[in-house]
């Protein structure tokens, strides 16, 4: 990257690390049960409540308990079922519909990061009914309160409930952007292990390691705080101790829920102090190929931090020890290698397989100045690469 360039991705990155304590960052309210959530929405007079989840979680007949408590309070649920894994702009444009013509004056996400971002960005659309999702991507260009969004999250790794981006895609071009502005953060959020008890082993382990991606990107980045830095450490540290039991044994309510605390205290950290390349190259992916988020992550990951090289050897090796995957007499180098051996074990012991098939050689050019434009300048990433220097992880990527 020539030297201008890196100048103002620097400075940029510097002004939003000086404004962090001004900024109107928040934490969502926890609610542990279908009993607080009601009272929540009682204190705040709703009559009708969108809720947005997917198809799969329809099936599952998750939300039934829900919806019959939020009725009971003669509260009328309407439910948008049709998200998809990375949601599109015409999933919100149906949702949206859907709260207007039922007079809704308040929006649940109950599900994963998919349902999450759809009821986020439909949020947005009430808030800016003459503004379309294009024209709010980036930073700050929603600038209106939204309705009340509680979050209900059935998979313990996205973090969404804490934060304040929607990742959509648009149904024509697939091209996947993201939305980040304060009123996009959930008022509040639910974290009740038992919702995540069904989930099939494969996506409690994805999940999982897009929670510990958001932890590890957020602390080797260079605009982290002494409360983002303290958030990733006990995500990290949790992850290492809770997912694989979370993995195989799927009833163990304890590992569920340290990883539901986990996958918050990650979305707390990189909502301040944001995510880096693994993100842009995986949403890149999404949106070309739709390969599921956590698995991307959990995939590129260990190639990112390789690439990153002596940057972080620190950093790797501060959080190693922190997770007490080593101790303190290991040298800084022996101990990032080692941190990053951990990830790949972990992904192999629930069989992540270390590359991505459906990436095609034609595109690489073109997915990388997409991450790339994605990520400079917002991201304070420990190295600044160009498009072309971001091709590599592609390449390593497509072929394991």
């Amino acid at each position: 990257m020539n030297f201008f360039k890196k100048l103002y991705c620097r400075t940029f990155q510097v002004v939003f690390r000086i404004a962090i304590p001004i900024l109107p960052y928040r934490e969502p309210k926890i609610l542990k049960n279908n009993s607080e959530l009601t009272k929540v929405l009682l204190d705040n007079a709703v009559k009708n409540v969108l809720l947005v989840t997917d198809a799969g979680l329809t099936k599952l007949g998750l939300y039934t308990e829900l919806v019959k408590e939020i009725k009971s309070a003669q509260i009328n649920v309407v439910i948008y079922d049709k998200t998809v894994a990375n949601p599109t702009t015409k999933n919100v444009d149906e949702a949206l519909s859907l709260y207007k013509n039922n007079n809704c004056n308040a929006i649940i996400a109950f599900g994963g990061g998919s349902p999450m971002d759809c009821a986020k960005a439909t949020g947005a659309r009430v808030a800016r009914p003459k503004k379309s999702l294009s024209k709010m991507k980036g930073i700050l260009k929603v600038n209106k309160k939204i309705p009340l969004l509680i979050a209900v999250t059935t998979t313990a790794g996205t973090g969404s409930e804490t934060t304040l981006a929607a990742v959509i895609t648009d149904s024509e071009t697939r091209h996947k952007y993201a939305i980040n502005d304060f009123p996009l953060i959930p008022r509040y959020a639910m974290l009740d292990p038992n919702l995540t008890v069904g989930l099939p082993p494969f996506v409690t382990a994805t999940t999982g390691m897009d929670a510990l991606t958001h932890a590890i990107e957020a602390y080797i980045g260079r605009s982290t705080t002494k409360k983002t830095r303290a958030d990733a450490l006990k995500a990290t540290k949790l992850v290492f101790e809770n997912l694989y039991t979370a993995y195989t044994d799927g009833k163990n309510i304890k590992a569920r829920e340290n990883m539901l605390i986990a996958a918050y205290h990650a979305g707390l950290a990189f909502t301040k102090s944001y995510v880096g390349y693994v993100h842009a190259v995986a949403h890149s992916l999404g949106g070309k190929y739709n390969v599921a988020h956590g698995l991307a992550n959990a995939i590129i990951l260990p190639y990112v931090l390789k690439m990153y090289g002596r940057k972080i050897y620190k950093k790797l090796w501060q959080m190693g020890v922190y997770a007490r995957l080593f101790d303190k007499s290991t040298s800084y180098e022996v101990g990032a290698k080692m941190f990053i051996e951990k990830i790949e074990d972990l992904n192999k012991s629930m069989n992540i397989g270390t590359r991505i098939d459906e990436i095609q050689k034609e595109d690489i050019p073109t997915l990388a100045r997409t991450a790339e434009k994605e990520a400079n300048p917002l991201y304070p990433v420990p190295v600044l690469y160009t498009a072309k220097q971001l091709e590599k992880i592609y390449y390593e990527v497509k072929n394991g």
